[in-house]
């Protein structure tokens, strides 16, 4: 084995070692150092192989990159993470087919028929990671619709363009038509966009995960490509992590992938504009603060709506304050809350909430009869008793935080509008909810103030 064998070798190690890592909280940081340790010997070894010593033009591509990745860390808001995380899938995607592009311009398209197929899988894949990412991104960010927008025929377009992308990549290699590769390029693009376009926000935690997991796969094609055998093993890495991942998230909302990719869920309307007649139990921030006061075990569950109020850091306060009246305060976080995995975690993380508070899903369910109060905030459908009780629910056979079985339940909720699967949700009318129609940050803060004269 050659010194370069051996170096890429350890940074495939560095990789290895850093993915384990994340699989904590505590242990994260850490992990993501290993596997960044890895690239950039990955990336040192890779131009000293291939003699590519133009230092100056190597040293302003750090330089640009490092700052543009330090404004990012120190700007970017915790809320807008999952537009993050899609743009940088997206981005490597576009680095992937770029190499391939720069394969097919350098060698006019001529290839071996084993190299040509991975040029057209890495075109492919790469390009439709980066249109549907950023469609994605726009879809998080706001700036399209985040309700899927299906269209008739859809499907059968789309599968009408992935059999056109199978005949040209086929021509492509065939002929080493250069022309045909470019022609892939392009179609992928629409591809991605149409794939991408009909599913809504409520789906986007397994759609985040799948591009990430497309994107190592990618880079793997590329690895092939150009024959670097760090690039095949971080890519495969990636994709194989972000296929597992994929498969948690379409498992915590009891779909399948193909559901998640091609029912267009939530378009259905016809379920979303009936709502109980009901009357609710309206809660002010006094009522609230005097269960909690009372209360011996309070779990604080999070959703979307507290990432959208900014409110993590007022709610480590107002858990402050109870903890310093003896009241035991824990998380319950469900795999899909907010809009990629994880996205709970990290906002919390963010606020200093110390993860040995933090319960995922089975961690969490069989507390909630022992629990006083449960304090819900911005969080609807991954807490709907219909996921369990109604058959006939859209969200049935989901797995749910089943909050309902705590003592008193407090829900802080700016309407009663349904979440993102469009359905009313049952628990807002049980006889031990509470309801605090309020911004999640301000109702956390008069809560808290509230909390002072109990």
């Amino acid at each position: 084995m050659s010194e370069i064998e051996l170096l890429y070798l350890a940074a495939a190690v560095l990789f290895i070692f850093g993915l384990t890592r994340l699989s904590s909280p505590r242990t994260a940081r850490f992990g993501n150092t290993l596997a960044a340790a890895g690239m950039l010997l990955a990336i040192v070894v890779t131009l000293v192989d291939q003699n590519i010593t133009d230092w100056p033009t190597i040293i302003a591509g750090l330089v640009v990159g490092g700052v543009a990745g330090g404004v990012l860390a120190v700007r970017v808001q915790m809320t807008s993470m999952p537009q993050l995380v899609a743009a940088f899938n997206g981005s490597g995607g576009a680095a992937s087919a770029l190499v391939a592009l720069a394969e097919v311009s350098r060698t006019d398209g001529v290839f071996t028929i084993e190299t040509g197929v991975t040029v057209v899988l890495s075109l492919i894949i790469g390009i439709v990671t980066l249109s549907g990412s950023f469609v994605a991104f726009a879809k998080l960010q706001g700036l399209v619709s985040g309700r899927p927008a299906v269209f008739v025929g859809g499907h059968l377009l789309n599968a009408a363009m992935a059999a056109g992308l199978i005949a040209l990549g086929t021509w492509a290699v065939a002929t080493d038509s250069a022309l045909a590769y470019w022609l892939v390029a392009i179609v992928a693009v629409a591809l991605g966009i149409l794939v991408v376009t009909p599913i809504g926000g409520a789906d986007m935690p397994v759609v985040i995960s799948l591009l990430n997991s497309l994107s190592g796969v990618a880079a793997a094609m590329a690895g092939f490509v150009i024959s670097n055998t760090a690039l095949i093993i971080g890519g495969a890495l990636v994709g194989a992590a972000g296929l597992i991942l994929t498969m948690v998230m379409a498992d915590a909302m009891n779909r399948t992938l193909a559901n998640v990719l091609f029912s267009g869920f939530g378009t259905d309307s016809s379920s979303a504009d009936t709502f109980s007649d009901q009357p609710v139990n309206r809660a002010t921030p006094d009522d609230v603060a005097i269960a909690l006061a009372y209360a011996d075990r309070v779990v604080v569950v999070p959703g979307y709506g507290l990432a959208v109020a900014q409110a993590q850091h007022a709610v480590r306060d107002l858990a402050n304050a109870l903890e310093r009246r003896d009241v035991a305060v824990t998380y319950a976080i469900h795999p899909v809350a907010g809009r990629m995995p994880g996205h709970m975690n990290v906002l919390l993380a963010e606020a200093d909430i110390p993860y040995d508070v933090l319960f995922d899903l089975e961690q969490s369910n069989p507390r909630f009869p022992q629990t006083d109060v449960v304090l819900i905030v911005g969080a609807n459908d991954v807490v709907n008793p219909s996921a369990r009780d109604d058959s006939g629910s859209v969200i049935y056979g989901m797995p749910i935080l089943e909050v309902d079985r705590a003592k008193t339940v407090v829900v802080v909720k700016r309407s009663l509008s349904p979440g993102f699967a469009g359905i009313d949700n049952p628990l807002f009318y049980l006889d031990n909810t509470m309801m605090l129609f309020s911004d999640g940050k301000k109702a956390m803060e008069d809560i808290l103030k509230a909390l002072a004269d109990v």
